[in-house]
């Protein structure tokens, strides 16, 4: 639906344009009629569906412009991060609109200039706890309000936030119009719908499938005290360029990014505890590059809105759903592929991401962790493939006369071209290869190992792999593999016939072969030192 079919002012038609929308999505085509006739609105909407537009929109249209400095509109957010991202919103909105004040409130900076913005603004966007602190003051005054918006309601909640929201919503206006979203619809978020507004339209959107469709997910079983030595091995093999990290708790951003520094990546936490202004110099390190990976809490990556994240990995396993499809939905955007991983310590998270597997109708698939040689031909492959672009790059345009000279001064000196080009090669790579040469392998004991091969399910009925099991052999592509030699290798040195044999993935150094889960033991006593291709 076109935002033209929108009965919009002059100014907000320009503002739209301006901004590059022609087509609504669904929950704006849906809400916004709805908040324009003055009806509360409780709207069940996943982060990136495009809801800011969806209350921000008719909130601007509803400012009386003759009173510039009585504040008209609240906007509740859980997080600093969400709340300036909501004022960026809202502010190239009210471009061509004339007297629109914002004052954007959170704690963590001087409250002074915030008085000052609230001294001349119409609308208020801010979080709860320094909502209230103005309150307090009485340096902001809810007597004018015409509509208070819950931004992500669900996560003020779980952040503690219930007693500030009632307390905001008692003291408005009992006539206001009360607009709530939240991702989830749990039993608090239906006590505070049914205390504080008035007969809802209920909108729900359901944009699941469509956030994780171009994301490819995997899951690792990790014994718990091997979680950071995993971590590292997928990072230095997969080298993404953009990646965020998930974690559950503060205390743990702050474990895994210290360890990830101490082995030279480029790497910062986001969380709660930090200041405003570290968390703003953190943001744009992220999003111009500089810093390549970002450790964070849930909580904070509701601000998170930056394009070309190529991986995402949940550090721990999320508490729920919603928070695993937000998580994945990081990456995978604006039609780009994109791949999540999680780490999985024991049978029971096994048995979680399974479930979340068969809840978004996503297929979370297993995946072993990357061996030393793979890792190692990994980092070859693209050093080669770095130098060859940088080759073919001077082959096009004139390098630089700096390197030019320095290369006649080194051959001045008696130094011949494979000289130099040997030592510029090393001390372009060897910090990479230093890093490589010291880590080690993710060792798993006996009972590690037949546990990482066992397929977990949380219902045998509902999986196709129930049957089936995993058992990994040291022969792969290196060796020459094909499916035909390791085909023969079951059928002539095992009973399993060749129905029995699952699916064969070959990979740089081993290779994965489904065979029936009860007689995976028998199979791998019975090929254990055989030999394939003369090799054993």
């Amino acid at each position: 639906m076109s935002f033209k079919k929108l009965n919009l002012s002059r100014e907000m038609r320009e503002s739209v344009d301006s901004m590059g929308f022609k087509e609504m999505t669904e929950i704006q085509s849906r809400s916004i009629p709805v908040i324009k006739s003055g009806r509360d609105v409780f709207g069940k909407s996943q982060t990136g569906t495009g809801k800011t537009l969806a209350f921000a929109i008719p909130a601007l249209e509803y400012i009386d412009n003759s009173n510039p400095n009585e504040v008209q509109i609240l906007v509740l957010c859980p997080t600093r991060e969400l709340a300036i991202q909501v004022s960026s919103e809202v502010l190239r909105l009210a471009k061509f609109k004339k007297n629109i004040g914002i004052a954007v409130i959170y704690g963590g900076v001087p409250i002074e200039r915030q008085i000052i913005k609230l001294k001349r603004a119409n609308i208020a966007i801010g979080t709860p706890g320094r909502i209230m602190d103005h309150l307090r003051r009485r340096t902001l005054r809810l007597q004018n309000i015409k509509m208070v918006v819950l931004d992500e309601a669900d996560e003020m909640l779980s952040m503690g936030f219930r007693d500030d929201i009632e307390k905001i919503l008692v003291d408005s206006p009992p006539n206001r119009q009360t607009v709530l979203f939240s991702a989830t619809v749990s039993e608090e978020i239906l006590k505070l719908t049914k205390k504080f507004q008035n007969n809802p339209m209920f909108i729900e959107i359901k944009g699941k499938q469509e956030t994780v469709e171009n994301i490819t997910q995997y899951y690792y079983s990790v014994p718990f005290s091997k979680k950071q030595d995993a971590l590292k091995l997928l990072l230095l093999y997969h080298c993404p360029k953009l990646a965020v990290i998930f974690c559950n708790t503060k205390k743990t951003v702050d474990l895994v990014a210290d360890f990830l520094k101490a082995n030279c990546f480029q790497v910062v936490g986001l969380h709660g505890d930090m200041q405003q202004n570290q968390r703003t110099c953190v943001m744009n390190s992220f999003k111009n590059g500089h810093i390549k990976i970002l450790v964070a809490t849930d909580i904070m990556a509701r601000g998170i809105d930056v394009e070309g994240i190529d991986w995402v990995i949940n550090f721990d396993i999320p508490q729920n759903v919603e928070y695993y499809v937000h998580r994945i939905g990081r990456t995978g955007r604006a039609g780009r592929l994109g791949e999540a991983f999680t780490l999985c310590s024991g049978r029971i998270q096994i048995q979680a991401i399974i479930k979340i597997s068969t809840i978004i109708k996503s297929n979370i698939r297993e995946c072993f962790l990357p061996s030393m040689p793979e890792i190692i031909d990994k980092q070859y492959k693209r050093n080669i493939a770095y130098i060859e672009k940088k080759i073919n790059i001077n082959k096009t345009g004139k390098v630089e006369e700096n390197y030019e000279k320095m290369l006649s001064d080194l051959e001045a000196l008696n130094f011949n071209v494979r000289e130099i080009a040997l030592a510029s090669l090393e001390g372009l790579f060897e910090t990479k290869d230093k890093l490589l040469k010291e880590t080690k392998p993710v060792k798993l004991s006996f009972s590690d190992s037949r546990f990482s091969q066992r397929r977990a399910v949380l219902n045998s009925k509902n999986s196709k792999y129930a049957d089936k099991q995993k058992i990994s052999i040291d022969f792969g592509k290196a060796n020459k593999a094909t499916h035909s030699s390791i085909f023969s290798l079951i059928l002539n040195h095992t009973n399993l016939t060749p129905k029995e044999i699952g699916k064969i993935d070959i990979r740089e150094n081993i290779s994965i072969i489904e065979v029936p889960r009860h007689k995976a033991e028998v199979v791998i006593k019975k090929i254990k030192n055989s030999k394939i291709l003369k090799q054993k």
